[in-house]
């Protein structure tokens, strides 16, 4: 049987060459797989809000920004090369019609907050599953750098 690693929200866990890596609940928030398949690390990061304003960023990994920056030097610390290190990307549905609301919609600035620091990191994003209207499960296996996303009244999608 092989080990889960729950990643809670806003939260980050790290695996090398075995367990599964799982995050619950993706609705605006983001699943962010990051692999460096030479030595097999992976990391998922489950993050919230699309940039960090809070006054001495406690939670980094609740922000897209803070999050992927933090998780690549922990994973670089661990011998991954940036160079080598790839994402994969899944969440950011709009979960409930906001009207009038300033913020607009969360699932869509966190995909482009993601993107955007992914490529001013430069990581390459492989795949994603993003944006429409349903919550996902995200499943993230070290061993082979697959990700698959399971959402309800859809089969399985592997990215």
């Amino acid at each position: 049987m092989e080990t889960k690693i729950t990643i809670g929200i806003a939260d980050m866990k790290m695996a090398q060459g075995s367990g599964m890596l799982i995050t619950y609940a993706l609705g605006s928030c983001i699943g962010i797989c990051l692999y460096d398949q030479k030595i097999k690390l992976a990391a998922l990061i489950h993050i919230m809000l699309p940039l960090n304003m809070e006054p001495g960023r406690k939670n980094t990994m609740k922000y897209a920004d803070t999050g992927i920056r933090e998780t690549l030097k922990m994973m670089e610390s661990k011998g991954a090369s940036r160079s080598r290190i790839t994402a994969k990307i899944a969440g950011g549905a709009k979960m409930f019609e906001v009207r009038g609301g300033s913020l607009g919609n969360i699932g869509q600035r966190n995909i482009e907050s993601v993107h955007m620091h992914l490529k001013r990191e430069g990581i390459q994003l492989l795949k994603e599953d993003v944006g429409g209207s349903v919550a996902r499960t995200l499943l993230f296996d070290p061993a082979t750098g697959m990700a698959c996303v399971r959402c309800y009244g859809r089969p399985e999608m592997i990215i």
